[in-house]
């Protein structure tokens, strides 16, 4: 039987090919982006007492309403802005499902998508996916901003969407107010809508402001936030996120939603709606600071390069001019192979595998597990 192949990515992601390389070489997995400690002691409890306390069967479709409450609470606390928890936030597993629902509810064949690379992998074929066609953009290295020329001359009268992220992965570039004002007067008087990925919105380090598409009232109005609770609470096996959208596209997203999952596993949004709703965890960004500040002091005597702290997520960009020539893809294998430590190629975040010689780290793990990936990194001549 012959079937449909709906996108143009082939075999399995690099995450899972790095993931797998590194549990067959016995490497220390700094690719994939997960933490390796443990989460706040309060939200596994709260895990635990809802399944025991009853609350294992279906939740409303939009999302637990208590945890929608605190979210819409969290947004008000942190950024001062208004979230109706009714009719523009809906709960999700987790948020790259909440990428695509908000693809599907948008594009249609014939319609183009620009897409800011080096990109997350599943922008891409989430578009081709819905038959629309992906426009890349390359963001400029060595910092990865953007060119806003560039982008101009992306547009067609077919452009129907730009999705963006920051803070970014994989280089842990974040945007200024400055890029939502040159963004928004790109798309004005067109019917562009955009995609904001801010997964990471509150891993922004060295006392930097995130700055969200939805405090941009102008460009909020056409916007879908997308967001991950897994990256906030280092709970990345929970598998939910949730989006914010205005209550037309709300209802656009939830036409799609209600028939892809319809619902999201209620223990684990009765935890967070605890969890939340309490306050006293620890800011993850102050957790993450201390990771990227130990990562970086002992980088330091590796031959690696550190063009630019990451100033968000918990990703590190490095060079590896100084040991090898190689590819970054085959260099990324030999590191894992022959040093025991697999990051991921940065070519891998890009549609035509543009290689500038870089590897993306993840610093979300424990100390020791740092130290002992660097000991080995040390050992590399250079």
């Amino acid at each position: 039987m012959q079937l449909p192949q709906k996108h143009s990515a082939t075999g399995t992601t690099i995450f899972t090919v790095m993931s797998a390389l590194a549990a067959e070489h016995n490497a220390i997995n700094l690719s994939q982006g997960f933490p390796d400690f443990h989460i706040d002691e309060q939200l596994s409890r709260l895990l635990g007492e809802a399944a025991k306390n009853g609350h294992n069967q279906y939740s409303p479709m939009p999302g637990l309403p208590a945890l929608r409450q605190a979210v819409a609470a969290s947004f008000k606390k942190r950024y001062g802005l208004t979230v109706d928890p009714d009719t523009e936030l809906t709960i999700t597993p987790g948020a790259t499902y909440a990428i695509y629902t908000a693809f599907t509810a948008i594009l249609q064949p014939g319609d183009e998508a620009i897409v800011l690379e080096p990109a997350y992998d599943s922008y891409i074929p989430n578009i081709e996916m819905n038959g629309a066609k992906a426009v890349p953009v390359a963001l400029t290295a060595p910092d990865f901003h953007v060119d806003w020329n560039k982008v101009k001359d992306a547009i067609t009268p077919r452009t129907k969407a730009i999705i963006v992220n920051t803070p970014h992965n994989p280089t842990g570039a974040i945007w200024s107010k400055e890029d939502w004002d040159q963004l928004a007067e790109l798309v004005r008087d067109t019917e562009i809508i955009i995609l904001s990925d801010e997964v990471y919105e509150q891993l922004v380090l060295d006392g930097k402001k995130h700055n969200s598409v939805l405090e941009h009232e102008e460009l909020r109005q056409r916007s879908f936030a997308l967001y991950s609770f897994g990256k906030v609470y280092n709970n990345t096996g929970w598998k939910i996120g949730y989006c914010v959208a205005p209550p037309a596209f709300t209802q656009a997203f939830r036409r799609i939603h209600q028939f892809l999952c319809f619902t999201v596993n209620t223990p684990g949004q009765y935890a967070l709606a605890g969890h939340i709703a309490a306050d006293t965890a620890a800011p993850v960004h102050t957790i993450m600071q201390q990771k990227r500040d130990h990562f970086l002091s002992i980088m330091k005597d590796t031959p690696f390069t550190i063009f630019k702290p990451a100033a968000g997520s918990y990703f590190q960009i490095a060079g590896y001019e100084r040991v090898s020539d190689m590819p970054d893809m085959e260099f990324a294998q030999w590191l894992t192979k022959e040093h025991g430590v697999a990051t991921i190629p940065v070519s891998a975040f890009y549609s035509n595998k543009k290689d500038d010689k870089l590897i993306r780290f993840c610093f979300a793990k424990k100390e020791e597990t740092l130290d002992e990936a660097v000991n080995r990194l040390k050992k590399i001549k250079g």
